[in-house]
């Protein structure tokens, strides 16, 4: 029996959890991967498009050509680009013959617009950051320690109960004892329960996620329909007549009153455009999505933590609507899973429990850790 009784005690001794490392704060993730792709793409991709804009233009040198008369010596071309670039105005005609202007000079703050854009796509990010990550990580810490701590706590219940019983001298008043326990609650853990029920009635990580989804949102709409109105007003056209008699050129006879010019870099800034769009517009449904999980509880992670002892919090119907700050909790704690080492373990125990012919024998932690110290044979049924 003594062979028995020491495996039985190395059994129980490796199904403790090591100490947590001071890394596990440090390995937190206060970021959904679905954010942190979001994060990516809305400010990177414009960051990027523009660099290689700015990079063509200081290879390239001007963006503008125009047809200057063959009269014009050098200098006078030159200056004629300048002064069209500078200006960026089409002299036309309306279909009544009458002089009309447009301005192009969008075309000219079009890169630094993305840089703007960039900057609004990073706001979202700052806010959850600062307003909702210090205290997303503090209550991601507390919660996964305890629950490493309760399944802990569960396994030396057990070491305890295997020596109680082999210390009994009836089997059966032990066996009472322990079920009076469990219905007295003995083996509840109210601290790591009562916070996450607290959990239940604050508000303040919801509002934030929500508020940092609806302002993403609001900046990929409001950047598309801005790309939409260049496209419509500007975007189509490459070529516009420029006007050089002002100041000093007004009375010069000899200069032309309108001189053809075409922009050179159009179609890069056409691609670039399409680019941006394009993907803010397959982005939208992902932050529709992003939001929408709130909608709904993640019941997998509490439902194997219903292995532990007196932890109830599915069977009591504790879980009301889904839009609280328990269900944010929840959502990161599925992202953080590699640093809940009890989860992995709980999983193997409940996929266990399915697999077992007596699963009327097995409801907690505690039951199926009796089973493998080998008191199943004492245990009476329930």
């Amino acid at each position: 029996m003594s062979l028995s009784h020491t495996a039985a005690e190395y059994m129980l001794s490796d199904a403790l959890l090591p100490d947590p490392s001071s890394s596990r704060a440090r390995g937190l993730r206060l970021e959904l991967p679905s954010d942190r792709l979001l994060k990516f793409v809305t400010v990177g991709l414009p960051l990027f498009l523009v660099s290689l804009a700015f990079a063509r233009e200081f290879s390239a040198g001007s963006q503008i050509s125009c047809f200057s008369p063959t009269n014009f010596t050098g200098k006078q071309s030159a200056y004629t680009d300048t002064a069209c670039w500078d200006s960026l105005i089409h002299h036309g005609f309306d279909a009544e013959g009458r002089a009309m202007t447009k301005s192009l000079w969008a075309l000219k703050v079009f890169p630094y617009s993305l840089l703007v854009v960039a900057v609004l796509m990073y706001l979202p990010y700052l806010l959850w950051r600062y307003a909702a990550a210090p205290a997303l990580h503090c209550d991601l810490l507390f919660i996964i320690d305890e629950l490493d701590k309760s399944y802990n706590r569960s396994v030396r219940l057990v070491q305890h109960m295997k020596k109680i019983q082999q210390a009994s001298a009836e089997p059966e008043q032990f066996w009472e004892e322990y079920e009076r326990a469990r219905r007295e609650r003995y083996f509840e853990f109210p601290l790591l329960e009562r916070y996450l029920t607290c959990k239940q009635h604050t508000h303040a990580l919801v509002f934030i996620y929500i508020l940092r989804n609806l302002l993403l949102l609001l900046f990929l709409a409001a950047t598309c329909l801005y790309l939409v109105f260049l496209h419509l007003n500007i975007f189509f056209q490459d070529e516009f007549s420029c006007s050089i008699k002002t100041g000093l050129l007004q009375a010069e006879p000899h200069i032309p009153p309108l001189i053809p010019c075409k922009l050179v870099f159009f179609s890069v800034f056409q691609i670039i455009s399409l680019s941006v769009g394009s993907v803010y517009v397959l982005l939208i449904p992902v932050v529709i999505y992003n939001a929408l999980q709130l909608c709904q509880w993640d019941k997998g992670l509490l439902s194997v933590y219903e292995m532990l002892p007196a932890f109830d919090l599915l069977s009591r119907r504790m879980l009301t609507c889904p839009l609280n700050d328990l269900n944010v909790i929840l959502l990161f704690l599925r992202a953080n899973i590699s640093e809940l080492t009890s989860f992995s373990r709980l999983n193997a125990v409940s996929a266990l429990k399915e697999a077992t012919a007596n699963k009327e024998d097995i409801d907690t932690v505690i039951d199926f850790m009796t089973l493998l110290a080998g008191l199943e044979t004492t245990k009476p049924k329930h």
